[in-house]
C-alpha cells in the first residue's frame, strides 16, 4: 500500500514543537523521507540545533511557534498538509504540577483549532502518552490486558498527584473532543517512556513507577523507534483512532536495575536479591494495533524529491 501523503496536496509537513530530542529527530528523519519539513520552535535560540542537518535549505523552514500564541500557530502551518505536534512545558515552567495541566489543555486546543482553521492541514499526529492510559482505580481487577481502548481516571491521577497522566490525559481528550467536533482528521500516539538522550529520574513520566513495575505495564520506547512509528502512522491511510507505541516492558529485576543505573548512574548499587532476579510480571499492556501497522513501513518507498 502506497503511503498516504502521496495522496497529498503537498508533501509540506509541521513540527511542533520541534525543540525537544523527539520533535528535532522527526524534523531530521522526515527530511531523510522527502518531507519540506517546517520546524516549530518556541525559543529563537533553538534554531542553532537545526545547523548541523544536512539538507537542502528549501526543505527546512524554521519557524517560531507559541503554543499560547494563535496567529504564530496558524503562521507555521500555513501550506503544510500534516502536523506532528507533541507538547514542550514552557521554559519558565519545566516541572510537572497541577498548575501545568491547564498550560497543556490550553496548547493543544489551540494547535488543534489552528489545525481546523488550515485548510490544507490533512491528518495530525498528536504524541500523548502510556500514562493517559494506564492509571485506573480499578487497574489491578482489569482481566483484559490494558490498550487504546482504556483511559487513565482524572479523579485517580488527582488524588495520586499524578500530574503527568493528569495533563497528558485531559490534553488529549480535549484535542479529540476538538477534532472530532471540527472534523480534524487526527491520530493519537500513546508513547511510553522515550528513552531519549536526555533522559533523566527528573522525568515526570516515572511517578508511580513501582506501581507500574508491580502493574507490568511500565513501558519504554526507543527514540529513534517513536519517530518511525509517528512517521508510518502519518504515511498509512489506514491509521486510525488511538496507537499505544513502545518497544520494551520493563518487567524483570534486571531490567528494573539497568533502567535504574541509567536514570542514577552515581547512585551505589544495591545488593542483589535471587528472588527478585528470577521473578518475571506478567505483562499486562499491548500495543498490537501499532505492530499490525508498522508491518511493512521500512519497506515503503520514500517521496520523490
Amino acid at each position: 500500500m502506497a503511503p498516504a501523503s502521496f495522496h497529498h496536496i503537498t508533501n509540506t509537513v509541521c513540527v511542533m514543537d520541534a525543540s525537544g530530542s523527539l520533535g528535532f529527530s522527526l524534523v531530521e528523519r522526515l527530511l531523510q523521507r522527502g518531507y519540506t519539513v517546517h520546524a516549530a520552535v518556541q525559543n529563537h535560540d533553538c534554531e542553532l540545533q537545526f545547523g548541523g542537518l544536512s539538507c537542502d535549505e528549501k526543505k527546512l523552514k524554521i519557524l517560531y511557534a507559541d503554543p499560547f500564541d494563535y496567529k504564530s500557530i496558524i503562521d507555521a502551518l500555513r501550506g503544510c498538509c500534516g502536523v506532528f505536534y507533541n507538547f514542550e512545558p514552557p521554559q519558565d515552567q519545566s516541572s510537572y504540577d497541577e498548575f501545568m495541566t491547564e498550560v497543556e489543555v490550553r496548547a493543544a486546543h489551540n494547535v488543534l483549532e489552528a489545525c481546523a482553521q488550515t485548510e490544507t492541514i490533512d491528518k495530525v499526529v498528536f504524541t500523548s502518552s502510556a500514562t493517559a492510559v494506564i492509571w485506573r482505580d480499578d487497574r489491578k481487577s482489569i482481566t483484559a490486558d490494558f490498550d487504546e481502548r482504556h483511559w487513565s481516571d482524572i479523579n485517580f491521577c488527582r488524588k495520586f498527584k499524578l500530574w503527568h497522566a493528569l495533563s497528558k490525559t485531559l490534553a488529549e481528550k480535549a484535542a479529540w473532543a476538538l477534532a472530532m467536533d471540527r472534523g480534524v482528521n487526527m491520530v493519537s500516539v500513546n508513547a511510553g517512556l522515550v528513552m531519549s538522550p536526555h533522559l533523566s529520574i527528573k522525568n515526570p513520566y516515572l511517578k508511580g513507577a513501582a506501581e507500574m513495575y508491580e502493574d507490568g505495564v511500565f513501558v519504554t520506547v526507543g527514540l529513534n523507534f517513536l519517530v518511525d512509528a509517528q512517521i508510518c502512522i502519518y504515511e498509512d491511510v489506514s491509521s486510525y483512532g488511538r496507537y499505544l507505541c513502545f518497544n520494551h516492558v520493563v518487567n524483570h529485576h534486571e531490567d528494573a536495575v539497568k533502567l535504574a543505573s541509567l536514570l542514577t548512574p552515581s547512585a551505589p548499587s544495591n545488593p542483589q536479591s535471587f528472588d527478585q532476579d528470577m521473578r518475571i510480571i506478567q505483562q499486562r499492556i499491548s500495543s498490537k494495533k501499532l505492530t499490525k501497522l508498522m508491518v511493512d513501513f521500512e519497506s515503503r518507498p520514500q517521496l520523490e524529491n
